[in-house]
């Protein structure tokens, strides 16, 4: 049980930390809680770790003795493990480089910000991962997390397979699968917007015919071409009146929100990395003397990031120098600097109000207009990503792509040696892909037995998430801490962590080196 003296720390700890000061029109609340990433809010309005149109509801009303922690260690892996999701890589050849991802989301917003995809190809080769991360609602995040891999896998397709893909649709016929979707069972869709999604995916296959590219577009190609061009399509979805009222409320609520997004597609010993905003891509590489690194795949958009911000900055007027980029965010709000819909970073003024100007409800669809100090020459944040390629080695065992909930608390060489451990103490998980005698595996767990060193979790991904919410300043998992943190209220919650979502891609080492062995002039 959570002593009484820890739920008093908690509170107190909040108290101090809000501030009310002037912003224009209306007040906003500058959260100065113990994690450094925060940012603006508004009063009375949901919460968002990077946009100005919410707020942390009333810390102040809880009392010490409303903060009871009786969570038992049963309890507390019971809510961590109540998003895994695992799926190991069909085939009894042994060739996909791919042996298997387990994946996991622990939600700190109500409702979770954010969503994951992950999906095999139907109709080219390789495997695709998402980690999306939204913010100002999930809307976007959730849309962006349907859509997005089949806009990659369609601009990847051959001219042969778009034409046979339209005549099915034109006379009605099925279509061929595109994706076999990976999914958790609690993963859903926007079933009211799926003819909408489906007409324009068909436009854009459409568009892509015209560019008669007989064998499609590069990976790197297609990546970039569909972040854009998804952002472009929620961008006008929103824009284009209809008189189905739950259709037009969730286009605006999907351009309004916004979502961060890192794809990866791995196609044997290829894999590209698509990155924009701040969730990360990290390698894990083992050397030859069995030492671990961390190689990141990506990089971080946001004032952190010297090179995003000199981007940022190059283009728009010099005169506006100073005010792009202010208390490390875009505009001084946004923390992202590339991101999908947040379409008042995009749209101008007079766009925003001519789309808003009918609608009675834009506070109840958590839409609100509003235009930052020095709004001048948008758009100011794009959805163009920034693309990573990286060809696997034999030294290569696994890739974390994960939402910025896990960076917070844990660092990449923190990431790559927790899983390491993972792998090493839980054998049958090794990434080699070789079959494993009873003698060596009594002998991995006799070792383990020495060590007294346990794994609770069957799921790499919950493996990191314990360890993110629960770890102590030396490390170590505290599961008075694990309790508290799993316990606090939704208004307190995301005041000490956020959403963390997070897929662990785990490869085969023996078809890589095969990959290698069978084409020796590489």
């Amino acid at each position: 049980m959570m002593s009484r003296p820890f739920s008093g720390w908690v509170l107190n700890t909040i108290r101090p930390s809000i501030v009310l000061v002037g912003g224009g029109r209306c007040q906003y609340s500058q959260c100065r809680t113990p994690r450094p990433r925060r940012s603006w809010h508004r009063s009375g309005m949901p919460t968002c770790r990077c946009h100005p149109n919410v707020s942390y509801a009333r810390p102040h009303s809880h009392m010490a003795e409303d903060l009871h922690f009786h969570l038992l260690p049963e309890q507390i892996s019971y809510v961590l493990r109540a998003n895994e999701r695992s799926h190991t890589v069909p085939g009894t050849d042994g060739r996909s480089t791919v042996l298997k991802f387990e994946s996991n989301i622990l939600a700190s917003n109500s409702p979770c910000e954010d969503r994951r995809s992950a999906a095999t190809c139907l109709q080219t080769p390789g495997h695709m991962f998402g980690i999306f991360d939204g913010h100002a609602g999930a809307t976007c995040a959730q849309s962006v997390s349907e859509r997005l891999l089949y806009y990659i896998a369609v601009s990847m397709m051959s001219q042969e397979t778009l034409q046979e893909i339209e005549f099915a649709a034109e006379h009605m016929k099925p279509v061929l699968p595109i994706l076999q979707w990976h999914k958790h069972k609690k993963d859903y869709m926007y079933r009211e917007m799926a003819s909408l999604y489906v007409e324009h995916l068909r436009v854009y296959w459409q568009e892509l015919l015209d560019l008669d590219n007989e064998s499609g577009k590069s990976v790197a190609d297609a990546m970039s071409y569909a972040f854009q061009r998804l952002d472009s399509d929620i961008s006008l979805e929103a824009q284009v009146p209809t008189r189905n009222e739950t259709v037009r409320n969730l286009t605006l609520q999907v351009a309004f929100s916004g979502a961060t997004a890192c794809v990866s597609h791995v196609d044997g010993v290829n894999v590209h990395v698509a990155n924009a905003g701040d969730c990360r891509a990290v390698l894990g590489v083992q050397d030859k003397h069995g030492g671990w690194s961390a190689v990141p795949l990506t990089a971080d958009h946001n004032a952190c990031n010297t090179s995003e911000v000199q981007r940022v900055r190059s283009e728009h007027p010099a005169s506006e120098e100073g005010a792009v980029v202010t208390d490390q965010r875009l505009l001084g709000i946004l923390m992202p600097f590339r991101a999908f819909g947040d379409v008042q970073f995009k749209w101008s003024e007079e766009l925003q109000r001519s789309i808003l100007k009918n609608h009675r409800e834009l506070e109840a669809l958590n839409v609100y207009q509003y235009y930052p100090a020095n709004y001048h020459t948008p758009p100011y944040l794009t959805a163009m990503p920034e693309i990573t390629y990286h060809k696997l080695r034999g030294q290569d065992r696994f890739l974390v792509m994960a939402s910025d909930g896990l960076w917070d608390t844990l660092d990449n060489q923190e990431v790559v040696r927790l899983v390491a451990e993972y792998l090493r103490e839980v054998p049958e998980r090794q990434v080699s892909g070789e079959r494993r005698s009873l003698g060596y595996m009594q002998n991995v767990l006799l070792k383990r037995r020495r060590r007294r060193i346990g794994v609770q979790d069957h799921n790499v991904a919950t493996h990191l998430i314990r360890h993110a919410v629960g770890r102590n300043e030396d490390g170590e998992i505290e599961q008075e801490r694990l309790a508290a943190m799993l316990s606090l209220p939704e208004d307190l919650a995301r005041m000490y962590r956020d959403d963390i979502t997070v897929t662990v891609i785990l490869f085969n080492t023996n078809a890589i080196e095969a990959h290698y062995r069978e084409n020796e002039g590489e």
